[in-house]
């Protein structure tokens, strides 16, 4: 056993605040914290202390924040959320809740109706300012948001809600959702891709009934709906180990093969929210590394760990092109432990992962190169001509998929500036990203602290994504009930019942549409080997 670092964390039982240590054993990362009045707990953090080492490496704190909202001289992370002033990252992405209802109600849920006892919604006037708030921010204001909930379809209003959002200057709206109201009614996916939603973040555990009970017989219309209209969707596989963790490879594959309208996979091992007994928690842990190892085994090795980056690893380029341009850049500050991603390209039907054909490390290390020479006054233009014509040491030509120009997008995007080359890059790959939530027994307030995905609440503080949904005492639940109203104010008002939003599926029906039919074939093509 090795001591790796010290932190803080929370004690599952009473919430108080308790340090804690990060420690390896036998080849994994461990967490121990020690609560005087509810003992010692000890819970897995990383299933690899490999990865873990060189997720490590690329490590790097953001700019934080310099108007924060709370004015607390030394506050306390989590107590004091808001953001304040110790916090290390701006908001990269923000969700914004738009409603608890949902028309299911899956166990692994952070939130719901259902289980909080009233209807949180919060007006267009609060929706207005706090995306105002978000847009304020400095050094770097919030340029993308996700619309939320609960179901979010389940507003009304989903259409006047998301013109507010884009009227603010947002470059980037996400619809978080089950797709089961999409595949529904075409003419809505048509209205909100006109309304300005640039990509569907669709709920999809697997490729079978077993494995996605939540939404398997409707997502193979929505996926062809927002075919249709032009609207991009990344695949949202929460895995479970034991439940559906012998599919990430099939899901992946679907992915690839559907890349013209899926855009990406993004991974979420489970967040074991609430109280839970120890060997419930070991029965279902996953963490990152062992997804990346059952991908591994479940594609052949045609993508591996190696293919992955810790999500700060896009600080290198950040910081590159903010020192070139003179102006703070977007930055993905979060802390090495919270995600990871890669991306695929297509050669001949095969996958081929960006660091087959570019040799990712070196050029990252000539990139750190040429901001320390930009930061010691060189020349910008020098520099930019020496990036156009040493892009070409770092490509593999042999074995760089055929129609993709990575010279060109690269430099566009670098010296140019041209951020249609990084969209281009985009439309080209299958993003495939791993996102893994804490919950209480994993709490490591370091991770907090660097946090880049926030919620904002309507009293207008903007909360980290582990503070708000793994205590939701503190934060999602005591701001929500408060301007929450109960299910009978709720029905009076509406005219209607609670027990309307559950939706009620007629499977034989759903099983014998064309398009059902052809998402089955091509999972049992996938499965037999035939992507």
């Amino acid at each position: 056993m090795q001591e790796l670092s010290k932190t803080g964390s929370i004690c599952p039982e009473c919430l108080a605040i308790i340090p804690a240590t990060i420690f390896e054993r036998d080849g994994k990362v461990w967490m121990r914290k020690n609560c005087r009045q509810h003992g010692e707990f000890e819970e897995l953090y990383s299933g690899s202390y490999e990865w873990y080492k060189r997720a490590e490496g690329y490590a790097k704190n953001g700019k934080g924040v310099e108007n924060p909202q709370i004015a607390k001289e030394a506050p306390v992370c989590p107590k004091d959320c808001g953001l304040c002033s110790i916090h290390k990252s701006h908001t990269a992405l923000a969700n914004i809740v738009l409603t608890n209802r949902c028309d299911l109600s899956c166990w692994y849920c952070f939130f719901y109706a259902g289980r909080v006892g009233y209807v949180y919604e919060p007006t267009l006037e609060e929706i207005d300012k706090m995306t105002g708030v978000l847009k304020s921010e400095r050094p770097i204001p919030c340029n993308a948001v996700q619309l939320t909930g609960g179901e979010p379809t389940m507003r009304e209003d989903l259409l006047e809600i998301i013109k507010i959002v884009k009227s603010h200057g947002f470059d980037h709206i996400q619809l978080n959702t089950d797709g089961i109201r999409l595949a529904q009614n075409m003419s809505l996916v048509n209205q909100v891709r006109d309304a300005g939603v640039n990509t569907l973040y669709l709920s999809f555990d697997g490729v079978t009934e077993k494995t996605n009970p939540k939404n398997h017989w409707e997502v193979p219309q929505t996926i062809e709906n927002a075919r249709a209209a032009g609207l991009g969707v990344v695949l949202v596989p929460t895995v479970i180990n034991g439940i559906n963790d012998h599919e990430v490879g099939d899901i992946v594959k679907f992915g690839f093969r559907n890349n013209d309208v899926i855009r990406g996979v993004n991974f979420q091992p489970v967040s074991l929210v609430g109280r839970m007994p120890k060997e419930e928690r070991d029965k279902h842990r996953i963490t990152i590394p062992d997804v990346l190892k059952r991908l591994e085994e479940q594609t052949d090795g045609a993508i591996t760990s190696d293919d992955f980056f810790p999500v700060p690893t896009a600080m290198i380029i950040s910081d590159f092109v903010s020192v070139l341009t003179g102006r703070p850049m977007y930055d993905l500050s979060s802390h090495f432990a919270c995600g990871a991603a890669t991306y695929v390209f297509q050669d001949n039907g095969k996958m081929v992962p960006l660091t087959r054909f570019i040799d990712v490390d070196g050029f990252l290390e000539y990139l750190k190169e040429k901001t320390q020479e930009l930061q010691g006054g060189k020349s910008k233009m020098l520099v930019g001509a020496k990036l156009l014509m040493n892009i070409g040491k770092f490509i593999d030509k042999k074995n760089k998929p055929k129609g993709l120009d990575v010279d060109k997008i690269i430099f566009n995007a670098f010296v140019k500036h041209d951020y249609g080359a990084v969209g281009q890059f985009h439309m080209k790959s299958l993003f495939i990203g791993m996102m893994h939530f804490m919950d209480l027994y994993n709490y490591d307030i370091e991770r907090v602290k660097r946090c880049c995905i926030h919620y904002t609440m309507t009293d207008n503080r903007i909360i980290p994504f582990c503070a708000f949904n793994v205590i939701p005492e503190w934060y999602r639940d005591k701001n929500q009930k408060d301007q929450g109203v109960s299910f009978e104010e709720w029905e009076k008002k509406t005219g209607r019942k609670m027990s309307d939003d559950l939706y009620k599926r007629d499977i034989p029906k759903l099983k014998s549409s064309e398009v059902y039919q052809k998402f089955v074939k091509q999972i049992e093509e996938i499965k037999s080997g035939r992507v």
